[in-house]
């Protein structure tokens, strides 16, 4: 297995300048959740395994030459987020969207990996899986988990890498259990009487019922759910009101719930519920949720996490064995179920130098193409060192 991960990463050494012109190729023209088709093509005709299956409409699945037994699914994410590039190099986006979470990076480290074990011969065949929407709702992972893909390629589990900023440089984090949130949207309106402004004791003013309603629902994660684990509620949007002098017949925001134990969902969104319509009752008003579930908590397979820690180890990077986010991934899908997954993090820096994930001035070095290659090395090995029972 040494001599396996020798001869592989100098493959991979081989294919990175073709690799890191194809993140650029993807990175100055992105395409949105649902709308990924052109970037499947070029990346599907960059791994030259021809077209695979079509999987979640506009994704891929590509079986690569060699090996035998079960396949290890190594999985990229193909689109981009509504965000307006500020980074300005010369292979920034030439529209609306941008790579502004790494998609760019773990496309072309896919590449690279898959490329290189069709040139130096694995033991076990890979699935090179190019997902569409993962920053979106209805995922794509449930839509490939749905299709059947992973069964009938006897797929035994699923590696993913994804660029991390709140990791330094150097390190990879590979942590067994929950690492990513699970996440329901919810979007509640409140329902007053509107007026002039200047008699608001004739009112009954959603907008203050509903500042109230934002400040409220933050006792949903520090008195609600037990804090060793936590929750997350944000909320993103408000939207109310036309005029300063006019109060409206009712205003709407827009959040998310986000939780690190299954079993601690349903008591979070009852909860959810019960100030939703108890802060309404309290101002008068009345009150319209609706919940929009998104992904499940991201659960690691613990071996697959053990093996891919010694890996990584065996490659001169720093393991992390407890980074945890309570960021969502559709990755989850993949976790149990039909089959194991494993998330590994990727450090690019830390959060005093390196712009946020979904920052317009995200942007990796070129280097992360070959770090993230790595760590889907590490756990495609880690795979075939732990097969599942």
């Amino acid at each position: 297995m040494s001599d396996l991960w020798a001869r592989w990463t100098r493959a991979i050494a081989d294919e990175l300048p073709a690799a890191v012109e194809l993140r650029h190729a993807v990175h100055a023209d992105p395409r949105g959740s649902g709308d990924e088709e052109d970037t499947a093509r070029l990346v599907a005709g960059a791994l030259g395994a021809g077209d695979g299956v079509r999987v979640a409409k506009t994704g891929r699945a590509i079986r690569l030459p060699g090996g035998d037994g079960p396949a290890v699914a190594l999985r990229a994410e193909l689109d981009a987020l509504p965000v307006l590039e500020g980074t300005r190099v010369p292979w920034a986006s030439g529209n609306e969207l941008m790579h502004a979470c790494g998609h760019d990076v773990h496309l072309a480290a896919l590449v690279a990996v898959g490329r290189a074990a069709v040139r130096v011969g694995v033991p076990r065949p890979i699935l090179a899986l190019l997902q569409p929407r993962e920053e979106t709702s209805p995922p794509g992972a449930l839509d490939v988990v749905e299709s059947g893909v992973l069964t009938e390629h006897g797929v035994d589990a699923v590696i993913g890498a994804h660029v991390q900023p709140r990791l330094a440089h150097g390190v990879v984090a590979a942590v067994p259990g929950p690492v990513n949130a699970s996440t329901d949207e919810f979007e509640v309106t409140l329902y007053g009487q509107g007026g002039h402004a200047g008699y608001p004791h004739l009112l009954r003013d959603p907008i203050l019922a509903l500042s109230h309603l934002v400040v409220s629902l933050q006792q949903l994660a520090s008195r609600r759910i037990d804090p060793v684990f936590g929750a997350v509620c944000s909320v993103g949007r408000i939207q109310a009101g036309a005029a300063a002098n006019v109060i409206p017949n009712s205003a709407t925001a827009f959040g998310s719930l986000r939780l690190m134990r299954t079993k601690d969902r349903d008591r979070a969104l009852e909860a959810l519920a019960d100030i939703v319509h108890g802060t309404a009752r309290a101002h008068g008003c009345t009150a319209e949720l609706e919940i929009s579930p998104c992904e499940p908590v991201l659960d690691n397979d613990a071996a697959l996490a053990a093996g891919a820690q010694r890996w990584l180890s065996h490659a001169g990077f720093a393991v992390d064995d407890q980074f945890r986010s309570f960021g969502a991934d559709d990755f989850a899908h993949y976790c149990g179920g039909a089959t194991r997954g494993l998330m590994l993090f990727v450090g690019l820096g830390d959060t005093a130098g390196v712009p946020s994930l979904h920052d317009e001035r995200f942007l990796p070095r070129d280097e992360a193409v070959t770090q993230v290659a790595h760590a889907l090395v590490a756990g495609y090995l880690a795979a075939l060192e732990a097969p599942a029972p």
